[in-house]
């Protein structure tokens, strides 16, 4: 489905529809369509993620007042962190208007996430660009910033990895490890996975596109496998 059917079913009209479209369109796509004359849309997800974190911060530091800075940025983590973005997205069916390569268009899983968030980021960027600040507060108060309710009933804020050691070290006395199992996909888009072992105890594994946010995802898959949360 085209990208400019989007603005119909959010309510917002594009002045410039090609900054619209580029938000829509993937790395990939481009591979298997030479003729687009639009980029992909990585340098409006670079501009929609500094835009996201300066209105959930400023969203974040009124709302919650008494609050210590770590604990914001915490909570700002939690709420625009792959997770969170690609369920936003999810929810607005952005996947249905996403240009990809036939090969990325199988995706699933993590990797679909992946994509989902960053398309989200890119429209932020693209309708910022076209519309401002004003409008993307909008859009984010009524499509994110519910989400911190979520985030905050679920304790989603805290730091998995803490969590786990923690609860490790106070039942077991042993200090989790954490190991890259595999390695795949191009350098510009590498997955890793990584194993959280409890001594020689393979407790679960994660995926993520850095090897911290792999760690992050085992941590939290673990705590759920111990009872821990």
């Amino acid at each position: 489905m085209s990208p400019l059917k989007f603005e119909e079913k959010i309510g917002i009209n594009f002045s410039d529809k090609d900054l619209l479209r580029q938000a829509f369109i993937h790395r990939s796509y481009l591979n298997e369509n030479p003729g687009e004359r639009l980029s992909h849309n990585e340098r409006l997800e670079f501009l929609g993620d500094a835009v996201l974190e300066v209105i959930v911060s400023e969203y974040l530091y009124r709302e919650f007042s008494d609050m210590s800075e770590g604990e914001l940025t915490a909570i700002r983590a939690a709420l625009v962190n792959t997770h969170t973005l690609a369920r936003a997205a999810g929810a607005l069916g952005m996947e249905e208007y996403l240009l990809l390569s036939k090969g990325e268009a199988k995706s699933e899983g993590r990797a679909r996430q992946y994509i989902l968030a960053n398309t989200f980021e890119a429209f932020v960027g693209s309708l910022f660009i076209d519309q401002g600040l004003s409008a993307v507060k909008s859009f984010l108060e009524a499509h994110l910033l519910p989400y911190t309710r979520i985030v905050m009933e679920e304790k989603l804020w805290q730091d998995a990895k803490s969590l786990f050691q923690e609860k490790s070290q106070e039942v077991s006395g042993i200090t989790p490890t954490y190991k890259v199992l595999l390695e795949e996909g191009p350098d510009h888009n590498k997955q890793f996975t990584v194993g959280l072992f409890v001594g020689e105890r393979l407790v679960s594994q994660g995926v993520g596109f850095s090897k911290q946010e792999a760690e992050e995802d085992a941590a939290r898959i673990g705590l759920n496998k111990e009872g821990w949360k």
